[in-house]
């Protein structure tokens, strides 16, 4: 696992071996083992360096035997032994063992199309000499990441946006449209970023910048998706195939992903998913698993005790650790390693994880993709429940069943299945597109329009940050008849891909150690998409095909529980532990945000959430967030209003 950045001076100027090395000191944390670079004239590809596999030989960038195509690479690619010997046996000669190298050869034989051969996670460069061009490609569902950005005629690539912000003249315009787009969703969704200039390539999307022979020719820069999640056709399967097929492909992807040269663990947090990936792990492995979780004081939130379980169960070597109302200790670091907003609150556990899971091993594998397979979230079983309830007459909705949501509490947590119903039925007359919107937005459109200033209302000219998830719906609807896997596809490509995604990347690399998702295999989410959904959410339960299989694989206690998520109890430290800290950041007199957000109506939600019972955690977070990326990253708004 590693950290990669580049320069293409696109006016045939020689590279700086100074400003490669700057950019790709900024990913030092994803790398520290060593750096490497290779630049010739107008080309530089640089590299840090954590060594996984091949720890003497698989130095990078590394080339092909003429030094005609050279690569930087970050990731891991699973079936690289197999692809190995395919490659042999067409003629390509390995100096090395690495995985890096069977990427190489894969290009020279396929092209681009190389791509469709790799199985694994990746964001990696490939610049072919001969052709004088650029391949820029990131793994199907977006596990490793790749910026990019044109400007002063070079391009430039890095595997975090701190490698480009290190590049002289690289400018932190904010894109105010960004800064709608956090607010609804706690992220930014590819390929745009927070700043202007700047850009994300999407999960499964390659790109080709062709410079040409002509001195003076334009370069030519496309963007290419070369995988998108099918749902179709199905599978016609029974139960006993499906099962016997499901363990088969879970297994393989597990086992593929214990090959490695250093120590290795698991991140269980006591949940079927993680659970699931160290059972399996224990019955492919000839020694005990190492492994690692996170609990908290609040017993609503804490999973260590199931964790706890799993780990007896199998042997395991079990480290946890309990998290407590730290967060401003560790959220400016945080904040930094992220480059841009980004509110979910889980970032602080997974942290605090990875910290502890790097003191043993350098490597852990983890339960992710579990819920978007195979439909774990209450939020599908909504779904459903909300076509049916759209049936209902509406007169019968409105004068009966919604006024009676309104007697219940907002002050109720919201784990709570009231609280839950409440916020169904405030939306759930709405089409499923929108309802869905409703259900994942951090604030809504009537919450935001009430924090804008009205300067920034005008800023913003109309923008409706809803139409993306909106045309995902769309898409999803193109290739699937089924309303449950609609809703799946959408999740697959926005809240896996941009909340999930980044949260184990960057929380893991912030702390050099490698994750690895046995569930995110593409050939796992391939199988399982095609299923029956009756395979996926069977009468209101979720993940009825993994609990099936989980029956002889994990304690009765695991199996027979509500699913809890793994989530931070913020609301109730904002109104203990961290509120004279939030009230500094939030309510001062020299708060960023205030720039654009209306100080008294942000005083309102503080009030309301810790004065008044009212539940405003998730939305309060997202501001703190938003406030401390000012004060680390980006000082002022830099938008039109101060232009």
């Amino acid at each position: 696992m590693c950290g990669i950045a580049g320069i293409i001076d696109l006016k045939r100027r020689a590279v700086d071996r100074s400003r490669l090395e700057r950019m790709c000191n900024a990913l030092h944390h994803r790398g520290p083992d060593e750096a490497g670079y290779y630049i010739r004239q107008n080309v530089g590809l640089g590299h840090r360096r954590l060594s996984i596999i091949d720890l003497s030989t698989g130095r990078q960038p590394l080339s092909n035997e003429d030094g005609t195509v050279w690569i930087t690479f970050n990731g891991e690619i699973y079936n690289f032994q197999a692809l190995r010997a395919e490659l042999t046996g067409q003629g390509h000669r390995f100096s090395t063992q690495s995985d890096t190298e069977a990427i190489v050869h894969a290009y020279e034989e396929y092209g681009a199309d190389c791509l469709q051969r790799l199985r694994g996670m990746f964001a990696f460069a490939i610049w072919d000499e001969k052709r004088r061009s650029l391949l820029l490609a990131r793994d199907r569902v977006g596990k490793k990441p790749c910026y990019y950005t044109e400007m002063d005629g070079r391009f430039l690539f890095a595997s975090e946006l701190q490698g480009l912000l290190r590049f002289p003249s690289v400018r932190k315009d904010v894109d105010p449209t960004a800064i709608d787009d956090y607010l609804t969703y706690g992220y930014i969704p590819a390929p745009k970023t927070v700043f202007r200039g700047i850009r994300k390539l999407p999960p499964g999307h390659c790109l080709t910048l062709a410079l040409g022979e002509a001195e003076l020719a334009a370069p030519q820069i496309e963007t290419h998706c070369y995988w998108r999640l099918a749902y179709e056709p199905k599978r016609n399967v029974d139960e006993r195939q499906a099962m016997e097929e499901f363990s088969e492909v879970l297994t393989e992807a597990v086992r593929l992903r214990l090959v490695s040269d250093v120590p290795l663990g698991a991140l269980l947090s006591g949940g079927v998913d993680s659970s699931v990936v160290v059972a399996l792990m224990s019955r492919l492995s000839n020694r005990p698993v190492k492994t690692f979780s996170i609990g908290f004081d609040e017993s609503e939130f804490d999973e260590s005790s199931y964790a706890r379980l799993v780990a007896r169960r199998y042997g395991a070597e079990h480290h946890e650790l309990v998290v407590r109302p730290r967060a401003m200790e560790i959220l400016p670091t945080l904040v930094r390693h992220y480059g841009e907003p980004y509110a979910d609150s889980s970032a602080i556990p997974t942290y605090y994880a990875a910290n502890l899971t790097r003191r043993h091993v350098t490597v852990a594998l983890n339960g992710d993709g579990g819920d978007e397979n195979l439909a774990g979230y209450d939020r599908y079983a909504g779904s459903l429940w909300g076509n049916w309830y759209r049936r209902i007459p509406s007169p019968i909705r409105r004068g009966l069943v919604e006024p009676l949501s309104r007697l219940v509490p907002d002050s109720l947590p919201r784990r709570y299945r009231l609280r839950q119903g409440k916020r169904f039925l405030e939306v759930a007359s709405q089409p499923a597109p929108s309802a869905y919107l409703s259900w994942v937005s951090y604030h809504r459109a009537a919450q935001k329009r009430a924090l804008y200033r009205p300067e920034f209302r005008r800023e913003l000219n109309g923008y409706d940050s809803g139409a993306w998830l909106l045309k995902l719906f769309q898409k999803g609807a193109t290739n699937t008849s089924e309303a449950l896997d609609t809703v799946l596809a959408a999740d697959v490509e926005s809240y896996l891909a941009y909340d999930l995604l980044v949260k184990m990347d960057i929380a893991t690399m912030a702390n050099s150690l490698e994750a690895r998702s046995p569930f995110l295999d593409h050939k796992v989410m391939e199988y399982c998409a095609r299923l029956p959904t009756s395979f996926k959410l069977r009468r209101g339960k979720p993940k009825y095909l993994l609990k099936k299989l989980a029956g002889d694989l994990l304690p009765a206690e695991n199996l027979n529980r509500r699913k809890m998520g793994f989530g931070v109890p913020v609301a109730n430290w904002f109104r203990k532990e961290l509120r004279p800290a939030v009230e500094r950041q939030l309510l001062s007199s020299d708060t960023r945000i205030h720039s654009y957000l209306a100080p008294d109506a942000i005083r309102q939600l503080w009030s309301e959430h810790c004065d008044h019972g009212k539940d405003h955690g998730c939305q309060l977070w997202a501001l703190l967030c938003l406030e401390v990326w000012h004060r680390e990253v980006c000082e002022d708004y830099t938008g039109v209003l101060e232009s």
